[in-house]
C-alpha cells in the first residue's frame, strides 16, 4: 500500500467498523422489541410513508411481495400490522401499523432520538454540519458505485 493509499484505506476501514458496530446495536434494539431487523424497517416504511400496499412496500423495501407476505404475516401475527382491503382497487391489500405498532415504533423513534443526543448532543454545530457533509458525499460516493 503506498502511502497516498493508506488514509483512503483506513477511512473505509473505519466505515466497515462503523456499520458493524450500528448494525449490532439496532439489531439488539430491535430485538429487545421481539424484532427482527427486516420487520423493524417495514415497521419504520408504514411508519415514515403511512399505509400502503404490500407491492409499495415490497418496493420500498427492495425485496420481493413473496418476502413481504411473510414479515406482515409475523408482524399481523403480533398485532403490529393490519391488513385490509384497498378502498378503490380490489386486487390490492392496504397494509398499516396498528396502535400497538404505532407504539412500538414510536420507541424505536424514541431510542433513536436518545441516541442522536448522546451521540452528537454536544458537538458544536458548524462540526456537526461539517461531518454531516462529509457523510452525504461518501453516501453519494458508494451509491454511485451500486
Amino acid at each position: 500500500m503506498s502511502g497516498e493509499d493508506a488514509p483512503a484505506s483506513v477511512s473505509l476501514d473505519r466505515l466497515f467498523e462503523l456499520a458493524e458496530v450500528l448494525g449490532a446495536m439496532m439489531a439488539r434494539g430491535v430485538a429487545e422489541r421481539g424484532l427482527t431487523t427486516a420487520r423493524a424497517g417495514l415497521l419504520w416504511a408504514l411508519l415514515h410513508d403511512g399505509p400502503m400496499t404490500q407491492r409499495a412496500l415490497a418496493a420500498r423495501l427492495g425485496v420481493t411481495p413473496r418476502n413481504v407476505t411473510g414479515l406482515l404475516d409475523a408482524l399481523q401475527a403480533d398485532g403490529l400490522v393490519a391488513r385490509e382491503a384497498h378502498p378503490s382497487d380490489r386486487r390490492a391489500t392496504l397494509v398499516s401499523l396498528t396502535a400497538k405498532g404505532r407504539t412500538v415504533t414510536n420507541a424505536l423513534r424514541g431510542s433513536r432520538t436518545s441516541m442522536a443526543a448522546e451521540l452528537f448532543g454536544d458537538m458544536p454545530a458548524t462540526q456537526l454540519e461539517a461531518f454531516q457533509g462529509e457523510l452525504e458525499v461518501v453516501i453519494e460516493r458508494l451509491r454511485a458505485m451500486g
